[in-house]
């Protein structure tokens, strides 16, 4: 007999949905649609969502570091990424880091307290040295310091992606990004049916696979239905849900919404939708959340179960402290495996009374989402120029 968990003050619509979520059953793309829309109260469905993310990952939240290990120079032409080649993005590029960089970095994520160490280079795709390198270097990171680790490196075969695994990769993070219909919108130099073979080849390899979207680039709510459908049908472990950053010099540089508003409430609707169209999949919510989900970031713990801290690729985000104090004034429980906190995250933890975070004012106001040391200053003055 299925374990079902109280779910009173429910709805007959919700308490029905509920029931078969906790089964692992997915809800429709009629009613994944409906749940984007207002005619669904929102504080019901996030209580919901949330009955069914601690049915299937309890009370806790899990806290991911990103490591942009080769930044720029991409010759692709995805219009919402600051190191496409189409992107004026002030955005200084950098090779492939050392072993010793990247290794210095992984000891830093795990000491912050990350539960995996995320690495994403630039580019179309690894060449057989990349890959040779960062085999090593994921071997490294996981002898010493035993935390999960994720890669994110384009476009792959299936010979790639078995010499990853092989090496110790756990999961292989290539994001879908929009739906099929929509993806020559936003990029013409690789298709939607690219990334699709990427994913199938990781999962061949015996690879986790991570893969999302990035809400806001003009796309419909139907486009974003399509996306959790399609995260779903390829068995996705886990969906990183992006929201658009309005990063200067972009092609796709307006985050909006064909069809809706681009509100804290729709974004916390969006992330409902996918842990109901996902059900035991582990929805984590990525760029964007400081700007998009404002206020509402703590509601959006109840259908996530995990998120990410110290910022995105190019840009800044909250810390690890600040975040920290947000889960546990929520009343959540937050992932430590696998690192070593320091004193001032520790005494975060047990009474969350340490001062909040701000941003650096010395950055120019209207580039303040980019981090200070992604920025060239050649490209910031021709950008200041125009």
């Amino acid at each position: 007999m299925s374990y079902h968990p109280p779910m009173t003050g429910l709805d007959t619509t919700l308490h029905d949905l509920v029931h078969n979520a906790v089964d692992g059953k997915p809800v429709s793309r009629a009613t994944a649609l409906a749940m984007l829309g207002d005619d669904m109260p929102l504080l019901p469905l996030a209580h919901a969502a949330g009955l069914v993310r601690r049915h299937h990952f309890g009370n806790r939240v899990q806290v991911h570091v990103l490591n942009n290990v080769q930044n720029g120079a991409c010759p692709e032409d995805c219009g919402y990424c600051g190191q496409a080649k189409t992107s004026d993005a002030p955005i200084q590029a950098y090779k492939l880091k050392s072993r010793e960089e990247i290794l210095d970095e992984a000891e830093q994520a795990a000491r912050s307290g990350a539960f995996r160490y995320c690495m994403v280079l630039s580019g179309r795709g690894p060449s057989d040295s990349d890959i040779d390198h960062m085999a090593d270097c994921i071997r490294e990171v996981k002898e010493r310091y035993g935390i999960q680790t994720c890669l994110s490196s384009g476009l792959m075969d299936a010979d790639k992606a078995r010499r990853l695994a092989d090496a110790g990769l756990d999961r292989l993070n290539h994001n879908l990004n929009t739906s099929a219909g929509h993806y020559p919108s936003i990029c013409t130099t690789h298709t939607y049916g690219d990334r699709v073979e990427t994913l199938r080849a990781a999962r061949e390899a015996g690879l986790s696979l991570c893969s999302g979207m990035i809400v806001g680039m003009g796309e419909a709510k139907a486009d974003v239905v399509e996306v959790a459908a399609a995260a779903r049908d390829l068995r996705i472990d886990s969906i990183p849900v992006n929201f658009l950053v309005p990063i200067p010099g972009n092609d796709v540089v307006q985050p909006s919404i064909a069809d809706a508003t681009l509100t804290p409430a729709f974004c916390v609707r969006v992330l409902c939708m996918f842990r109901f169209m996902n059900p035991d999949a582990e929805v984590r919510v990525a760029a964007g959340r400081e700007g998009h989900l404002r206020s509402l970031q703590a509601l959006a713990m109840e259908p996530a179960n995990s998120l990410f801290v110290d910022g995105y690729l190019l840009t800044r985000g909250d810390g690890p402290l600040p975040t920290l104090r947000m889960l546990r004034d929520a009343g959540f429980d937050i992932e430590l495996e696998g690192a070593e906190w320091n004193e001032a995250v520790r005494t975060l933890v047990s009474n969350g009374a340490l001062d909040t975070f701000a941003l650096d004012e010395q950055v120019p106001s209207d580039l303040a989402v980019l981090k200070e040391d992604r920025l060239s200053e050649r490209k910031l003055a021709k950008l200041r120029i125009t």
